[in-house]
């Protein structure tokens, strides 16, 4: 089959099968790997969007694929797609040696097709991925569904002139590169369905692959399904790049953009009709407000749901929310990004400013009200944190299971800013200012960091008070603490205690061989690291806490797949029926009309510039 597009998710570093690399615990409160094999939401939103217009999307989570199978033959698999465009995401910057490197294959074997970039490091980074002959376009801002059909248009319709496509910077027929304006920024997602499950599923059937498009390597085993309530956020926070100040500056956006409550039970509704797992609301449904709060959770205590929910709280919440949330649906759960148990340093860095007084009266009225289990998540890395400071959060870790109660429903995990500093944030923006060293620039800078041998290598950045070597001991010590901690109070089995007990030693002495294998000259680096090959390999991903830990507990906690063939053949048969409509002529908004409508409706939201000309 040809398509019209194929959006492909690269591994973190693409040769990562071969190579020596110890990655350390950057992913271990995360669900993917250390490969970070999970793709942006974006791109089923962005598939959904262009098949409802009649545009043939596929998705290849390359990462995962290669993880899954160690003989999966990536330039067979590129060479044996066909595609007019193929879109390569790189919107964690994690990703960067991977995208380019998959840019290089596709170039190779598809020479005519067009290559396009896309998300939040691309949008930081389109000057540097733009000037790479192996790269034709990139599209900015964090909502790139109807400029890419645009752009899809402009191509179908001959047209090599894409200065009408917002938020696209682009090469010219004689290769000058154009920067288009970010003008295309939505005050609402009801435009498209994000992310898309109905394209995802559907997509398994009609293009008869399901291993292409899974999320992530457990997604069988535990599939977690996502609801994004909007995009942008309100929050300030000194090291992230999708903070308020960060997504000003990167995409232009000074506000949330949310999508209505109405549409999220819609969402919940068809998530129900294959999956009993737990649904994660990905971001604090306050954001937007109290009446929009209130409005989702009314509306969710009206549906019969049967998943478990999993809330994300950014500041202090009162008893009155939780009783709302307890009315609303059967089980619920909450995480909360503490970061630190220091409230100066939370002040400073924007991430919940609450006493921690207040801290502990919201996880009191979480169990009261209810909840199942609380997340709680420390950081290494922050801003002004010493290493005693990085130490001393374990000990408010023991100081919150007294103050509530000791239930075993609050865990708690320690993890390192890793491995690099997020472009757009304050952090990155104005190092020195706020406390920090930078080690890489350029996309360039982020891939050479990537190829080094251990995490502590890789980590972009050094604060003003601990050095990499002082973060990765940091992170590895209190992880060691929390975890004795854990087990004496029951909230960890034996096992699993000795399990991580066993993997920070193992990794602390493994970092201990690669400092010392990167004092020896360039000549013998690599042959001393081919000696230790094996020993990596057998340290495997979850070093700080169990592989289980972040796992929510509940019955059938699987997608049912008679439901997902009962639902993806309907979908599938809507589709059809739709195109059958079209080609008999039953249906007046034909595929081109539609195709025309959108140009249209970009028109008139954007009616200045060359747009009208071009496409009149």
């Amino acid at each position: 089959m040809n398509y019209d597009l194929v959006l492909l998710h690269p591994p973190s570093v693409y040769d990562f099968r071969d190579k020596i690399q110890f990655m350390g615990p950057v992913s271990d409160v995360v669900p993917s790997t250390s490969v970070f094999e999970m793709y942006p939401v974006g791109f089923t939103s962005i598939g959904g969007y262009l098949e409802r217009l009649g545009y043939k999307v596929k998705i290849i989570n390359i990462a995962n694929r290669m993880l899954l199978n160690p003989n999966f033959n990536v330039e067979k698999k590129i060479k044996a797609t066909k595609s007019r465009v193929y879109g390569i995401g790189l919107h964690w910057l994690p990703h960067a040696q991977g995208s380019l490197e998959l840019a290089k294959i596709v170039r190779k074997y598809h020479p005519e097709a067009k290559i396009i970039f896309g998300g939040l490091s691309s949008t930081y980074f389109h000057m540097d991925l733009i000037k790479r002959d192996y790269i034709d376009c990139v599209f900015r801002g964090d909502s790139t569904e109807k400029p890419i059909a645009l752009f899809m248009r402009l191509m179908e319709l001959g047209k090599d002139d894409f200065s009408p496509v917002p938020n696209l910077t682009w090469k010219d027929r004689n290769g000058k590169i154009v920067v288009n304006p970010v003008t295309f920024i939505p005050d609402n997602l009801d435009y498209v369905n994000v992310p898309d499950y109905r394209y995802a599923i559907r997509s398994v059937f009609k293009y008869w692959n399901f291993a292409d498009p899974l999320p992530y390597r457990d997604w069988l085993n535990y599939p977690n399904t996502a609801l994004l309530t909007v995009r942008g956020c309100t929050q300030g926070c000194i090291i992230c790049g999708g903070s308020r100040t960060g997504y000003a500056m990167n995409c232009e956006r000074n506000h949330v953009s949310p999508r209505s409550p109405e549409k999220l039970i819609e969402d919940i509704k068809f998530v129900q009709r294959f999956s009993r797992a737990p649904i994660f609301v990905i971001g604090d449904i306050r954001q937007t407000g109290k009446k929009y709060s209130d409005r989702f959770l009314e509306l969710l205590s009206s549906v019969q749901v049967k998943n478990e929910f999993v809330f994300e709280l950014f500041q202090y919440a009162d008893e009155e929310f939780f009783e709302k949330i307890e009315r609303s649906v059967p089980r619920y759960s909450i995480e909360i990004t503490l970061e630190t148990y220091d409230e100066e340093l939370r002040k400073k860095n924007g991430k919940f400013v609450s006493s921690n007084d207040k801290l502990i009266d919201t996880l009191n009225f979480a169990l009261k009200h209810g909840c199942m289990k609380i997340d709680l998540f420390f950081m290494v890395g922050l801003p002004h944190q010493s290493f005693e400071s990085a130490m001393k959060n374990v000990d408010f870790c023991k100081e919150i299971f007294n103050r509530c109660g000791k239930s075993k429903k609050v865990s708690f995990f320690i993890a390192p800013l890793a491995p690099f500093l997020d472009p757009a944030s304050k952090g990155y923006e104005n190092p020195e200012f706020f406390g920090y060293k930078k080690f890489a620039k350029t996309i360039d800078d982020h891939v050479n960091l990537l190829l080094e041998p251990s995490w502590e290598y890789t980590l972009s950045y050094e604060t003003d008070l601990m050095t990499r070597a002082d973060i990765v001991r940091a992170t590895y010590l209190s992880s060691k603490e929390l975890n004795e901690f854990k087990f004496q109070n029951g909230l960890i089995d034996k096992s699993t205690y000795l399990d991580i007990k066993n993997k920070i030693d193992r990794s602390m002495e493994f970092i201990e061989k690669i400092e010392n294998i990167k004092s020896k000259p360039d000549g013998e680096q690599q042959i001393l690291l081919r000696a230790v090959k094996d020993e990596l390999k057998s340290i495997k991903s979850h070093e700080i806490c169990g592989d289980h830990e972040l796992k929510w507990e509940v019955k059938k906690n699987y997608a049912n797949l008679l439901s997902l063939l009962i639902v993806g053949i309907g979908l599938l048969f809507d589709e059809w029926k739709t195109e059958l409509r079209t080609h008999w002529g039953h249906d007046k908004a034909d595929y081109p009309e539609i195709r025309e409508l959108l140009a249209e409706t970009l028109l008139n939201e954007h009616p200045s510039g060359p747009q009208t000309a071009l496409l009149r």
